[in-house]
């Protein structure tokens, strides 16, 4: 079998077959120029088209030049990056060289960024001269870090020589001497193609590690299988290319099958949104719940006819959202659930066949159990932890052998979900086992925040819970007991916000505070969260 080509085996069972001498690159990339797409818009970006000649390009330049800096096979590159043209190139571009992208949330702080850099070993930093701020307080703190490359937010302008002169190398400069040719480094289909960070679980982020075959699964699996994505089809994600569900949906999956992507550098503001999604015209919608809710509120006449379908993941979506974006719109949403452990969808509704509020039916490909907690599957309709089996699944937390043992269970992997399945298939959320929240579709540990909150001069003790909002999505909530020569009312609630978003990510900060004089706590002093989440 050609090392650019995996071919579904059996079409009955879903099986797809990857080469054991396989490149991820050479399938995402070089097979659509092989395959006569050199001329088809692969990126549609602000006011430009990049065909897949141009990224095919962009690709093997980069490749040349991380190898001309001395990037060895197996090292990392942390790419901190927006939304743009440069991000495929940069992380096909290390991939094709045998070396591993790490793509990196863009939203952390100075202190996050240290523990990826050190905990990772990255020997280069692919950064957007946007996301500088806060790379440079932590530079010389990251020893193995050699060189930092910028993407200039004007390539050529007056900030270039600014940037060179802080001993920044700028990556259009490394490619304009590159050469265009390369070919692609003789990688297993089980070596390390890119890792993720997870923050799944309370702690200290894990490097989940992704082999060359895992994209090719998701995209076999669910991209084709469930969405029946095709060359013809336009892909736009909210969810941006750091994250695991965003990193397919705008990216492996439309140069998967030949298709055309999106991107928009910016935030996710619900206006710009349906903005973009009214001019540049995308069959497939990826959103996460927040998102589409957020869509709503918005006034004005927006043309969405060109979606052919609408997703959700990261959070479960409310039925009653759901309803109302069908009834607005007249798109229909397929709910589903990923991880950045299996890398995209495992469960998911399919067109055609959505029950609003849940989450479907398992992906073929992949295969599911709920068991209680001495892991004996649970009978129909009873609620219990969701487990998942599937190819995709990463090999190893990178350096979390206790964490890897606790999560990945042979060829089954924990989920942390609870859920039923009805006795139609379809399965329904019942929440998390531990106490972490999904705000925006985004990782929360209540830990975290308490640990910020506790930092402000005012706060005693406080304790982190999840809440709904309007729209039946969950945020975080704190209750907090204040000293006694503070006092508690808006204009403190306000400033902890304020503080807490000042310390951590922004998404973090708790959309509630509410003053308590103590918290629930047992007879040893641990804090009952569930009494907190009756107080609400």
């Amino acid at each position: 079998m050609s090392q650019t080509g995996p071919a579904t085996a059996n079409a009955a069972t879903s099986l797809v077959n990857v080469p054991s001498l396989f490149n991820a690159a050479t399938y995402f990339v070089d097979r659509n120029l092989a395959e006569g797409r050199a001329n088809k818009t692969a990126i549609y970006y602000e006011n430009q088209e990049i065909t897949y000649g141009q990224v095919g390009e962009m690709v093997n330049r980069t490749g040349n030049a991380l190898t001309g800096l001395g990037l060895q096979i197996e090292q990392r590159v942390l790419l901190l990056l927006l939304d743009c043209p440069q991000y495929p190139a940069a992380f096909f571009g290390t991939m094709k060289i045998g070396a591993v992208p790490i793509p990196t949330n863009t939203l952390m702080k100075p202190a996050d960024y240290r523990y990826f850099l050190n905990d990772s070993r990255a020997v280069f930093a692919i950064v957007s001269e946007q996301l500088l701020p806060a790379l440079e307080p932590i530079r010389e703190n990251c020893p193995q870090l050699r060189q930092v490359i910028v993407v200039s937010q004007q390539p050529g302008g007056p900030n270039d020589t600014v940037l060179k002169a802080k001993g920044y190398l700028l990556f259009h400069e490394l490619l304009e001497n590159a050469s265009p040719e390369l070919d692609a480094f003789p990688t297993s289909r089980d070596d390390a193609a890119f890792w993720l960070y997870s923050s799944g679980t309370t702690g200290f982020p894990k490097g989940a590690v992704h082999l060359h075959r895992d994209m090719v699964y998701c995209t076999e699996y669910y991209a084709r299988g469930i969405l029946k994505m095709t060359g013809d089809d336009r892909c736009f994600s909210v969810a941006k290319l750091f994250f695991a569900y965003g990193l397919g949906n705008g990216l492996y999956f439309p140069f998967g099958v030949g298709a055309s992507t999106i991107l928009h550098p910016g935030r996710p503001e619900p206006g710009k949104l349906l903005e973009i999604a009214s001019n540049k015209k995308p069959t497939l919608f990826f959103g996460v719940p927040t998102a589409f809710a957020s869509m709503l509120s918005q006034p004005g006449n927006y043309d969405l006819g060109s979606v052919r379908a609408g997703v959700s993941a990261g959070e479960a979506l409310p039925k009653a959202v759901w309803e109302r974006f069908k009834a607005r719109f007249g798109v229909e949403i397929l709910d589903g659930i990923g991880s950045t452990e299996v890398l995209h969808i495992f469960v998911s509704n399919r067109p055609g066949e959505v029950r609003p509020g849940s989450t479907g039916k398992v992906v073929p490909g992949y295969e599911a159990r709920i068991v209680d907690e001495n892991g004996q599957d649970v009978g129909p309709n009873e609620e219990g932890m969701l487990i998942i089996k599937g190819p995709s699944t990463c090999a190893y937390y990178w350096n979390k052998w206790d964490k890897t043992r606790e999560t990945i269970l042979g060829e089954w992997i924990r989920t942390g979900d609870k859920y039923h399945e009805d006795e139609d298939g379809y399965y329904w959320y019942h929440g998390r086992a531990d106490d972490m929240i999904k705000a925006g579709g985004i990782w929360v540990s209540p830990v975290e925040v308490e640990n910020a909150l506790v930092e402000h001069p005012a706060v005693q003790e406080t304790g982190v819970v999840g809440r709904m909002d309007g729209d039946e999505l969950v945020k975080p909530c704190a209750f907090v007991v204040v000293k006694a020569d503070y006092a508690a009312g808006p204009a403190l609630e306000q400033e902890l916000k304020q503080f807490v978003k000042d310390k951590i990510a922004v998404y973090k900060y708790p959309r509630w505070i509410i003053f308590v004089e103590s918290l629930p706590r047992t007879a040893t002093g641990k804090l009952q969260r569930f009494k907190l989440r009756e107080l609400q």
